[in-house]
């Protein structure tokens, strides 16, 4: 379903390589930052990558280059914010290319709608989230607390891009191999995992959509 509107353009690309998703959204910046092109949201999912943050610290990867070949994964570094994290299949990762000056808000407002987002539209799904004081991301604390969506973006002259990956019905055992976001004392998890079941993708993208237009749109 085409969820686009005179304000927001919604891309689903489907899976695709993380270099190539990457190239999109440079270009989408530019285009955006000269006015050719409305704000767009673009969801998709990964094959297998780390990426590294701006202030990331390499050795948060915990394995060689040999060994990240031999589980068909990449690596790259990357301009937005944050440490290292984990992208890949039965993962939604959302790519908003925004113009913060037209909706008249700051970065910091941003990233908390950003958050926001996540959290409102895994409450559709009975799971309860929160942000934790002084850690980016996405929490469940009922118990141990276990990261469940992370946040990283660029800002270049009132443009988004980067954004966030909700693990939905994601393979959890590639974040053995980092420190996710440089945290070493909290887990992961995922919609699958506190579900006990398949998530459908389209459906959580639908969701995601429309709350994504009434926090930053309506």
């Amino acid at each position: 379903m085409d969820q686009s509107t005179d304000q927001l353009v919604i891309e689903r690309l489907g899976l695709i390589d993380y270099a190539e998703a990457w190239t999109l959204q440079k270009k989408q910046v530019l285009s955006r930052q000269s006015n050719e092109t409305q704000d767009t949201l673009n969801l998709c999912e990964h094959n297998h990558v780390y990426t590294f943050g701006k202030s990331a610290d390499q050795n948060n990867l915990l394995i060689s280059d040999a060994f990240l070949a031999s589980i068909n994964a990449q690596k790259y570094q990357i301009e937005r914010g944050g440490d290292i994290t984990y992208h890949g299949p039965g993962q939604l990762v959302g790519y908003p290319i925004l113009n913060l000056h037209d909706l008249q808000m700051g970065v910091k407002k941003y990233v908390d709608l950003l958050e926001q987002s996540i959290i409102s539209t895994l409450s559709t799904y009975d799971i309860h989230t929160k942000r934790i004081e002084g850690i980016t991301g996405i929490w469940l604390v009922d118990g141990p607390p276990r990261k469940i969506g992370a946040i990283g973006i660029k800002v270049s002259r009132g443009i988004t891009m980067h954004g966030f990956a909700l693990n939905v019905n994601t393979d959890l055992t590639y974040f053995n191999h980092i420190i996710p976001c440089g945290i070493a004392d909290k887990s992961v998890t995922s919609m699958k995992q506190e579900l006990g079941l398949d998530v459908d993708m389209h459906e959580l993208q639908d969701r995601y959509v429309n709350t994504f237009k009434d926090l930053f749109f309506s």
